[in-house]
């Protein structure tokens, strides 16, 4: 069975797709949640860097901000994250 132009541009956007969540939720695996206390514990740690991860007025109008944390844009975290030590603990907030 030979598939149409139609249906082989289908086959392939459906399997990009697939792809891509498959990678996701590889990523999101990694990614573990805490609460502000266990943070607080862990904020003296040299091995710990806290990132804000806010755009724009969310985070020039927020009152609330971690002191000592760093601002990187969400949309190029991969080039921010490569600024730090591979062993160290990176903690993102965006809220």
């Amino acid at each position: 069975m030979r598939l149409s132009g139609r249906n082989s541009f289908l086959t392939v956007i459906v399997l990009a797709i697939f792809l891509t969540l498959l990678a996701s939720i590889s990523i999101a695996a990694d990614v573990n949640k805490m609460t502000k206390e266990q943070l607080k514990n862990i904020m003296d740690d040299d091995t710990v860097s806290i990132l804000d991860a806010r755009k724009g007025r969310d985070w020039s109008s927020s009152e609330f901000k971690i002191k000592g944390a760093d601002r990187v844009d969400p949309k190029k975290f991969d080039i921010s994250s490569a600024i730090y030590p591979k062993d160290n603990t990176l903690v993102l907030y965006c809220a």
